[in-house]
């Protein structure tokens, strides 16, 4: 019986070695602390362990991403749990856990993620695809991370691009078949989870573990940039749904965002730049399209 703690030391703030270290006591056998960002390739290092071994993920929602994704089309037998010492946590926040939660189980929460294909490349996702304005604040927070140590003020860029820095894109969208043109969308959001961007309930009626195994996509569009800017941040209780003139829900299985000009994107609040479209399948599940269609809002 072992238990490895993978620590992620660029996550969230604070010594993440010590936040490893505080939750040994926990495992009986013997316990390996390991930094996370030395392990290579986690589909081979979960491998070789048994039934009786635990991987502890001890990171945030980013460290979790990648360990999903080099897993995903793996077999393994050892139990994986999950230490939340992040940022954003929305992972943690869509159980309806708070930070400090003691380890717990997530195995059941990686398998059959949908996959996102961006430019070529294909993607497993936990929390969710932000497509506008949420992908710019990515780029930019990403950009002033890498001028200084400072904490990066999302809010902050995120109120800049409302108010002049960011032009929203007319955003054609094909769910199951059917397409619709959404002009003026600020933002197009594909969501596994309720969650992403640091608490931003952007699909509250979205279920992790849904036997139909749908995803939602969400757009904010149609509106100038003050009224986006006074309606936006309802959007962290989940109450920007009720503001249907401006925000369309979709759920399906199978979803294409394409705009009329390139846009930053995340994927679980990693950036990628300079995307035209993406292409959204749901896991573990069929896809039937309906006829085609097509409806211009």
């Amino acid at each position: 019986m072992k238990t490895y703690i993978l620590y992620n030391p660029r996550a969230g703030h604070g010594d993440k070695a010590k936040a490893a270290e505080s939750i040994a006591h926990q495992f009986e056998g013997e316990v390996v602390i390991k930094d996370a960002t030395t392990v290579a390739d986690y589909a081979a290092f979960v491998a070789p362990l048994t039934a009786e071994d635990t991987v502890v993920l001890c990171g945030g929602d980013g460290t979790l991403n990648r360990f999903a994704n080099a897993v995903q089309d793996t077999d393994f037998a050892c139990d994986v749990l999950y230490y939340a010492v992040g940022t954003g946590n929305d992972f943690l926040h869509d159980l309806g856990l708070e930070p400090g939660a003691a380890p717990f189980a997530v195995k059941k929460y990686l398998k059959d993620l949908p996959s996102v294909e961006i430019n070529g490349k294909n993607y497993r996702f936990l929390n969710g695809i932000g497509f506008g304005i949420d992908g710019y604040c990515c780029a930019e927070g990403d950009r002033l991370k890498a001028m200084s140590d400072k904490p990066v003020n999302y809010t902050g860029i995120a109120i800049k691009g409302m108010l002049y820095a960011y032009k929203p894109r007319t955003a054609t969208v094909t769910v199951d078949g059917v397409t619709h043109v959404y002009k003026k969308a600020w933002i197009a959001a594909t969501m596994k989870g309720r969650f992403y961007g640091g608490g931003m309930m952007t699909a509250p009626a979205q279920a992790r573990l849904a036997e139909d195994g749908e995803v939602t996509l969400v757009l904010f569009h149609g509106k100038g940039r003050l009224k986006t800017l006074i309606v936006f941040p309802s959007i962290f209780k989940g109450e920007h749904i009720h503001h249907p003139d401006m925000v369309a829900v979709h759920k399906g299985k199978e979803i294409t965002v394409t705009y009329d000009s390139p846009a930053p994107l995340q994927v679980d609040g990693d950036t990628v730049l300079n995307v035209t479209s993406y292409r959204v399948t749901a896991g573990r599940v069929s896809v039937k399209t309906a006829d085609e269609a097509t409806v211009t809002v």
